[in-house]
């Protein structure tokens, strides 16, 4: 996993603003937070129900194997720690 300088799920640099994103949520009795941009966050929240992240919990290479998250990934890797553009919604 990586320090708390980076993202949990694009592995950038944070930036002025960090989010703590629950992998497994809340709502699912999780307790780990790990921190996140906030275009990460929504992008997670837009590509997954609280179900289907309960489900691959901890794991971020599960995350990283659908191709929306991918293709966010390759997406955002060379913007800067607080570049912020809209979501698009869910599916």
């Amino acid at each position: 996993m990586n320090g708390p300088e980076t993202c949990w799920l694009c592995e950038r640099p944070l930036g002025e603003v960090t989010e703590w994103h629950h992998p497994v949520p809340k709502s699912k009795k999780g307790k780990v937070k790990v921190p996140v941009h906030p275009i990460c966050h929504r992008t997670l929240h837009d590509a997954f129900t609280n179900g289907e992240l309960a489900r691959m919990g901890t794991d971020r290479a599960l995350l990283v194997e659908n191709e929306r998250i991918a293709t966010f990934l390759r997406w955002i890797a060379d913007k800067p720690a607080d570049f912020h553009a809209p979501t698009r919604g869910r599916r």
